[in-house]
């Protein structure tokens, strides 16, 4: 009989949960007796503190279940960025299906993309397709003025929301990736963003509406192979923190959406893809970097993000359901964590626990 292989990560994440579970069970009634008798209060009611404590953890699980309040999307405006494919092509069209007036910028429309086109085939006053490139001071202006032409025709104040979405995704190495590529990504992924929130800021005050910018578990840990890609989305953590602050003051909730693996979902890598920019990569690397990481070892890598291609979820409908939560509740959260189990806890133990021992268990 074969046994099965069991990884260092299933050991000391079994071993975790024994330690965690031992201290639960006898460490944590001992240190409420401890603090009771230090209040002066009986030691007996450490038991009933310990349900508390359950309860309450409980209770917390079930938050997201709980009703927060529906606001009326009728005669409320969305912007949302990126939605030539993917979370915003999926998120225009749902949104335009539960009653919102949709501005959907798209970066192929001057060329006839194929997202632009099935959006404008919608024929709906509540759709309306803008070119924009998130780069282009140019188009952005252009595309403020279009909607605010739209807003005072029908008589809206403001933009009641701003989806951040457009972005885009970049793997390799430290060494193998060119400092083009890191400006680049961060030129979409978060100078976009700045740029666009910037130019209809004044739009959202007026609504006291929604900023919600579609960031990544990736802005939250970092990743081998895909610093490019994190340093950008970490920055988006760090300006929708900001300026949510800012906004308390005017009404305008700033919210974060924070996916996890949705590769499968998005085909935001492919294949071929993944296989046409590791040839560039490579070519383009010093013959120093070339001969110390080796031409075997570079392969290994390559050919795990070959195998991310088909990783993750399938649907988007986890974060399309965030983003409709985060546009419509009266309450909505400051985060957002569409993800399965697996990726939530990666997330919870790479920013608790200390680095080595995180390093330990899902890197080295």
């Amino acid at each position: 009989m074969v046994l099965p292989v069991v990884s260092r990560s299933t050991v000391l994440l079994v071993l975790l949960s024994l330690v965690l579970t031992l201290a639960l069970g006898f460490a944590l009634p001992e240190i409420l007796k401890l603090f009771f008798r230090a209040l002066g209060f009986p030691t007996d009611n450490a038991s009933h503190a310990i349900v508390l404590l359950y309860f309450v953890s409980v209770l917390c699980m079930l938050i997201p279940a709980i009703p927060r309040g529906t606001l009326p999307v009728e005669g409320k405006a969305v912007l949302i960025t990126g939605c030539d494919t993917g979370f915003g092509l999926a998120s225009a069209k749902h949104l335009h299906k539960l009653g919102f007036t949709v501005f959907a910028g798209c970066l192929l429309k001057d060329k006839n993309g194929e997202g632009a086109q099935e959006l404008e085939n919608f024929q709906s006053d509540r759709m309306n397709v803008l070119q924009m490139n998130v780069c282009s001071d140019e188009e952005i202006a252009q595309a403020v003025e279009l909607v605010k032409k739209h807003l005072e025709d029908s008589g809206k104040g403001g933009l009641w929301g701003l989806v951040n979405n457009a972005g885009v995704a970049a793997f390799g190495e430290v060494e193998f990736t060119t400092l083009h590529t890191y400006k680049e990504t961060a030129e979409v992924n978060l100078w976009g963003t700045v740029r666009v929130t910037k130019a209809f800021l004044p739009l959202i005050r007026r609504c006291k509406g929604r900023v919600v910018c579609i960031s990544s578990m990736l802005g939250r840990m970092g990743s081998p192979l895909r610093s490019s890609y994190c340093i950008t989305k970490y920055g988006v953590e760090a300006f929708s923190d900001c300026l949510r602050m800012e906004m308390y003051k005017w009404g305008v909730k700033v919210i974060l959406i924070e996916p996890g693996n949705f590769i499968a979902a998005t085909g935001i890598f492919t294949r071929e893809g993944v296989e046409r920019r590791g040839e560039e990569m490579w070519e383009q690397a010093s013959e120093i970097v070339r001969d110390d990481y080796g031409k075997v070892h570079f392969s290994q890598q390559l050919a795990k993000m070959k195998s991310f291609v088909n990783a993750g979820m399938r649907t988007m409908s986890p974060v399309l359901s965030a983003i409709t939560d985060a546009l419509s509740s009266k309450y909505p959260y400051t985060r957002y964590n569409p993800s399965d189990t697996y990726v939530w806890i990666k997330v919870q133990l790479m920013s608790h626990l200390p680095a080595a021992v995180a390093d330990f268990i899902y890197v080295r």
